[in-house]
């Protein structure tokens, strides 16, 4: 019989160990899973997670894949850090590119120092706004956050596609769902380090996100809006003795939360893109939720995890190239990856035993 008694205090080693094992039995499940499609383990391994970085502007491209993940994983862990499950930053991150690209698209002849913070605080209170319907009905009507977030994802997958095939296309796309390229003031630019030059596609929006998880750590740990939410993820009931307002609170993360997606999605549109298109994530609102998992919800973790995650998916498309594996594999890897994170929490929180059931003595009848 198995017996799972919650833990009264959890050790440092354990909290850092429990993502380190992840990372390592995924490996091990991945090398499994490369043998049983016919790929040597190893040299798969390799092809994934060490090919893909061996030069230094691929180290460059690592970064820019991973900035993404790191704004917008940096946003839920406030979120998850209160108890508050937002799941559709996919679509928040959606919305803030759309609201940057109505910017960008209706002042194309703004400098860019005008037209930059403006973009930024477009994609910030778009990503707020999509935010904000989850946040609103779970304090209003007591809705479940994860569904509506979730759902409204799909809504703004809608909605981005019909503006690039409608009202925002380019008469001169040539019938392609694209809009007008951005203007140069609107782009987010390379960067050019001395004696170096270009460092692959690194670009200014890598710096903003380092920026921005610093900043993220900082309030959590010293800031009292930090407190507040750890407390109300931890132990709710004495926040509200201590005068916290849970409902501010959800309003708060999730304002947060849908702000740094907003952001991202600028980010990424500005700087890889340069123009409105259906597919403007590629699921970065989803993986930003195992980012911030094996960040141990905390901001500077989400840093290390961002790149590892990151790794991830360009190893997925190098080895497709180079071995002719399907994509979709990349996809296992997240999933072993999340479920190995979540097995790991259970036994953070958890003494887990097996004891034998009791053998209830048999009175034999006279």
């Amino acid at each position: 019989m198995i017996s799972m008694t919650p833990r009264k205090h959890i050790p440092l080693s354990l909290t850092l160990l429990t993502p380190t094992v992840a990372i390592f039995l995924t490996l091990a499940v991945g090398a499994g899973i490369f043998g049983i499609l016919g790929f040597s383990p190893l040299g798969s391994l390799y092809t994934f997670f060490v090919a893909p970085i061996s030069r230094p502007d691929q180290i460059g491209d690592l970064f820019v894949k991973a900035c993404p993940l790191i704004i917008t994983a940096t946003g839920l862990v406030f979120c998850f850090r209160a108890n508050v499950w937002n799941i559709g930053a996919e679509g928040q991150l959606v919305f803030g590119a759309i609201f940057s690209g109505w910017v960008a698209l209706s002042f194309p002849g703004w400098p860019a120092i005008t037209l930059m913070p403006a973009m930024v605080l477009a994609s910030i209170i778009g990503g707020i706004c999509w935010a904000m319907i989850p946040a609103l009905l779970k304090v209003r009507f007591n809705t479940n956050e994860i569904l509506v977030s979730l759902m409204l994802t799909y809504v703004a997958a809608l909605f981005i596609d019909w503006l690039v095939r409608g009202p925002w296309r380019d008469p001169m796309s040539f019938g392609f769902p694209l809009t007008k390229m951005y203007s140069d003031a609107g782009l987010i630019h390379r960067i050019d380090v001395p004696f170096v030059g270009g460092l692959g596609q690194l670009h200014w929006g890598v710096v903003g996100a380092l920026l921005l998880a610093t900043a993220g750590s900082f309030v959590l740990s010293r800031t009292i809006l930090g407190f507040q939410i750890k407390v109300m993820g931890d132990a709710p009931r004495a926040g509200r003795f201590a005068g916290f307002k849970p409902h501010l609170v959800t309003i708060g993360v999730m304002a947060i939360a849908g702000g740094a997606a907003g952001l991202a999605g600028m980010v990424e549109v500005s700087a890889s893109m340069g123009q409105l298109q259906p597919n403007v994530s590629f699921g970065y609102g989803f993986t930003a939720i195992i980012v911030a998992f094996l960040a141990r919800l905390n901001p500077i973790g989400v840093i290390f995890a961002g790149l590892i995650v990151a790794l991830a998916e360009l190893g997925g498309d190098y080895a497709q190239i180079a071995l002719g594996m399907p994509k979709v594999v990349t996809g296992v890897f997240k999933g072993i990856l999340l479920f190995m994170l979540l097995a790991g929490e259970t036994f953070n929180r958890y003494h887990i035993t097996w004891r034998r059931p009791a053998v209830m003595p048999v009175s034999k009848e006279q």
